[in-house]
């Protein structure tokens, strides 16, 4: 069967508007308190909509958060790696830290303990993806002579996106802009990266 335009513009408006509502309730009613049924009502769309589209209303709010999260963090190459990372994790940081997105990316870390299903799409749609793109930044950087040939780029990344994640779970207060900059900084002096 061919999907006609207006019936593909049809989908993706109830797709969004999913995705809306889930974040709306999300932020009204927190985490544990959103229901596929609650989420369908709100989008005005059938459940049997969002079961088509996604297993989960947790799989309904990592889309969102997914989305939400790569628009916010882009990984430009301006040739000055310091800039461009610390670009990066404010991005990341300022998406974690208000309502609806943090309390959202946390339910769903906290489902991931429970549901085998989730864990592996949020490795594979979200953490292997950006981990890479982040990889891929830091080995641009490389080629470029700011960062040594023998730097371990992948422990890099982790240590670039351990603190924000840590201070997320633990509901410790986001990094501002100098406390970004100061981790940006000394993960890239642990690397052994040449000053600009």
């Amino acid at each position: 069967m061919i999907t006609s335009p207006s019936s593909m513009r049809r989908s993706e408006s109830s797709r969004r508007a999913t995705l809306e509502a889930a974040l709306e309730l999300c932020t009204e009613k927190g985490y544990g308190r959103v229901t596929v049924e609650a989420i369908a009502a709100r989008a005005g769309v059938s459940k049997k909509t969002i079961y088509r589209w996604w297993p989960s209303k947790s799989a309904v709010l990592l889309e969102a958060f997914t989305e939400a999260l790569v628009l916010a963090t882009p990984f430009t190459d301006s040739g000055d790696v310091a800039r461009d990372l610390r670009t990066h994790v404010t991005g990341a940081v300022n998406v974690l830290s208000v309502p609806p997105f943090g309390p959202a990316y946390a339910g769903i870390l906290s489902e991931l303990h429970h549901d085998d299903e989730l864990a592996e799409t949020v490795r594979t749609q979200l953490i292997e993806p950006r981990f890479e793109a982040a990889v891929a930044r830091l080995r641009s950087a490389q080629e470029q002579g700011q960062i040594p040939p023998g730097a371990d780029l992948r422990l890099a990344v982790e240590m670039l996106y351990g603190p924000v994640y840590y201070r997320h779970v633990l509901r410790k207060p986001m990094q501002d802009e100098e406390t970004v900059a100061a981790l940006v900084d000394h993960v890239l002096r642990s690397l052994g990266a040449v000053d600009r």
